[in-house]
């Protein structure tokens, strides 16, 4: 399912695990947007959280800590990431306009509170520029995942997608449900994927909520995309790293691979 919301001023949930897509999620999913001088705190009493910060000037208080963000674009520069257990408690205040991300799920574990700078979070450069004619190169970023965070029922991360190339791609898929949640470098900026074997228009602030199929995006030429990746494990089948690619375009992989095109 595609979800296309023009957010307001404050907190915007887009699914809550209690219903519909969300309850197929397993997650909540929201977009906070502020402006100067809003503060606003998340307090769950049997949710994990997590939000990363697209954008803007503000700071962040918990466990007796303060710090100072700013991130001018999610494009450019690498998120702050904030990642509580359930009970856990933060207030946000925003210097100037500010964008964050948000996910929750389910989760009794307790963990102690996890501030992920931008220097704790690794720009993966993907797709070489000769591969697959340079259409499939992007950034993955991870916060946090199985890998380093073994204790959460989620992973958090993004992916910019250029313009013009693709992402998620070789079309792949995995038995978690996932989210992408997208913000383009201009707010007109379009794109497309396949959500659930449905071929969507994709735009500013919109989210796909993945729960089968393969889900390869591609950006508009001239409009950078970036989004907000979410997955929730399964309680008995963690999310690995784990890709199932589609049989029919595995042949794509071989860097051997003839392509149309390549001598032009």
């Amino acid at each position: 399912m595609y979800i296309s919301k023009d957010p307001i001023r404050g907190y915007n949930e887009y699914i809550n695990l209690a219903e519909g897509e969300g309850k197929k999620a397993m997650m909540d999913v929201a977009l906070l947007l502020m402006e100067a001088g809003d503060t606003y705190t998340f307090a769950e009493t049997e949710k994990e959280m997590a939000w990363i910060m697209f954008e803007g000037r503000a700071k962040v208080e918990f466990d007796g800590r303060t710090v100072e963000m700013e991130r001018p674009n999610p494009f450019d520069y690498n998120p702050y990431c904030l990642h509580l257990c359930a009970g856990g408690t933060c207030t946000v205040t925003a210097y100037d306009s500010s964008v964050f991300y948000v996910q929750k799920t389910l989760n009794d574990r307790k963990f102690d509170a996890r501030m992920y700078m931008p220097e704790d979070t690794h720009t993966w450069a993907r797709g070489a520029k000769g591969e697959l004619q340079g259409t499939i190169r992007r950034n993955v970023r991870t916060c946090f995942d199985y890998e380093n965070a073994p204790y959460s029922n989620m992973v958090l991360g993004e992916v910019v997608n250029l313009p013009g190339r693709w992402s998620s791609y070789p079309p792949h898929w995995h038995p978690q449900p996932e989210v992408y949640l997208f913000r383009f470098d201009k707010p007109q900026g379009y794109g497309a994927g396949w959500v659930n074997d449905e071929v969507v228009q994709l735009g500013h602030n919109g989210l796909a909520v993945i729960t089968e199929k393969s889900h390869p995006m591609v950006a508009c030429p001239g409009y950078a995309m970036c989004y907000a990746w979410g997955i929730r494990h399964f309680d008995d089948n963690p999310w690995e790293k784990t890709r199932i690619d589609d049989k029919e375009h595995e042949w794509t992989l071989d860097p051997d691979a003839k392509i149309w095109g390549d001598s032009l």
